[in-house]
């Protein structure tokens, strides 16, 4: 069984389905941090995003 097969297979969509847990939160923030990344893509340092991440 591959491993696609494996996935499809219904335990782990079923466990996504039934399970309370999420990662919604930290996709959020995932998504927010490559916004900013992308907004000051070549215009500052490493301190400036950062600072940007931090306070946002």
């Amino acid at each position: 069984m591959s491993a696609a097969e494996e996935l499809l297979s219904g335990a782990y969509p079923a466990a996504g389905l039934a399970l309370p847990h999420h990662n919604g939160r930290t996709e959020g923030v995932d998504t927010r941090t490559k916004r900013i990344v992308r907004q000051m893509h070549g215009r500052a340092g490493f301190a400036l995003l950062r600072h940007r991440i931090l306070l946002q």
